[in-house]
């Protein structure tokens, strides 16, 4: 099943953000459950949240998945939502 993670950051934690991000794409990379993913950049172009689909068995798998994240263990996160997704164009 695909699953939506979007994620939007504490106000003026970009740099949490920056430090945490080599961390965060290993985790992409060796889980090996992320289909896309990509940062939400605000007026500026700063990042300022991320849009995360996974390929996973079932929405348990994608909450153990997004606690184990980085970011997440960072405290870069104001918000979270995990919502079942179905693919349809692209």
């Amino acid at each position: 099943m695909r699953v939506a993670l979007v994620c939007r950051d504490k106000l003026g934690a970009l740099q949490v953000r920056i430090d945490s991000r080599t961390a965060h794409l290993g985790h992409i990379e060796s889980t090996g459950v992320v289909e896309m993913a990509g940062p939400f950049l605000d007026e500026a172009g700063q990042m300022c949240g991320s849009l995360i689909i996974l390929d996973v068995a079932d929405l348990q798998s994608a909450k153990d998945w997004a606690a184990a994240d980085p970011y997440e263990k960072a405290g870069l996160f104001a918000s979270v939502t995990i919502t079942e997704w179905k693919k349809v164009v692209g």
